[in-house]
């Protein structure tokens, strides 16, 4: 069963990973796998079969996740943005209160709580600006190989939505195709630029987890609550445009209703799957 949930924990991660408003760095932290991830990936060689055991499961569900909603994401996101990112919030709102646990089991002073308002305004903020400067980028070699380090980064930098950045340049839909129907003259500079990425920052992720756990853990907080915020004025708020309301076929009021059903749906759903990994030991 430890393996199925952690499958489960991967395919979800690799979802967050690729979906605009969200970040696959946050839903680790949110599944419990954020610090583990970055000791082994930043010291790769110690106890690496042990490891290698541990989070092949995670690798597993990570790319059926991307392939499988790849497919999807366009047409979901496309006409029901709205609905699903509400889904998507409430599961972070479920589980802010264990990433905020967690953050304290060092302890937390003021400077704790500085740390964690600079984060949540500053990414807050970022996210806004970005949303406001679009530019179209023709997609080559390089422009794929730095899309697949950007993408990588929102999985060591949790709060991060990579994604975000893609639909900014005009790349979301050419990424979610190019993986959709395998397409290796972008799947491969992309895989390589990922790959790059997380090797050259999951050594410093975790060596500043080694040092300053109280510091990084209220960052990765700030970072989850800005970026969690800023999803509303970027993604769902749009969604309610009168062009997206006849798309999906709904009043103003239904829609609005619907979108609260998803996101109690979500919390639920955190709820429900904290349970579970209570009753299931999968951090080893």
């Amino acid at each position: 069963m430890d393996w199925l949930i952690r499958v489960l924990k991967g395919f979800l991660i690799g979802f967050g990973g690729i979906v605009p408003g969200l970040s696959g760095g946050v839903l680790s932290v949110i599944l419990g796998v954020y610090d583990k991830m970055m000791a082994f990936l930043g010291n790769i060689t110690y106890r690496f079969k042990e490891n290698f055991i541990f989070f092949l499961p995670i690798g597993i569900g990570g790319v059926l996740g991307i392939l499988f909603f790849a497919g999807v994401i366009e047409a979901a996101f496309g006409t029901y943005a709205a609905l699903f990112t509400a889904l998507f919030i409430g599961f972070v709102a479920g589980t802010l209160p264990s990433i905020f646990r967690k953050a304290g089991e060092q302890g937390r002073d003021n400077v704790d709580w500085l740390i964690a308002i600079v984060s949540a305004v500053f990414l807050f903020v970022l996210m806004l600006l970005g949303e406001q400067s679009f530019t179209a980028v023709t997609p080559s070699i390089p422009v794929w190989f730095l899309s697949g380090f950007i993408i990588a980064l929102g999985f060591i930098i949790p709060g991060l939505s990579p994604s975000n950045f893609l639909i900014y340049f005009g790349l979301y839909d050419k990424m979610a195709s190019g993986i959709k129907n395998f397409d290796f003259a972008m799947l491969v500079p992309f895989i390589i630029g990922a790959i790059l990425c997380i090797f050259l920052f999951a050594k410093l992720a975790n060596y500043l987890f080694e040092k300053f756990y109280s510091r990084m853990y209220h960052f990765i907080f700030g970072l989850v609550i800005g970026s969690t915020l800023a999803i509303f004025p970027t993604v769902i708020f749009p969604a309610f445009s009168t062009k997206n309301l006849i798309a999906m076929k709904l009043s103003f009021g239904m829609a609005l209703l619907l979108s609260l059903l998803m996101f109690v749906v979500g919390i639920i759903i955190s709820y429900l799957f904290s349970k579970l990994e209570d009753r299931y030991d999968t951090d080893g």
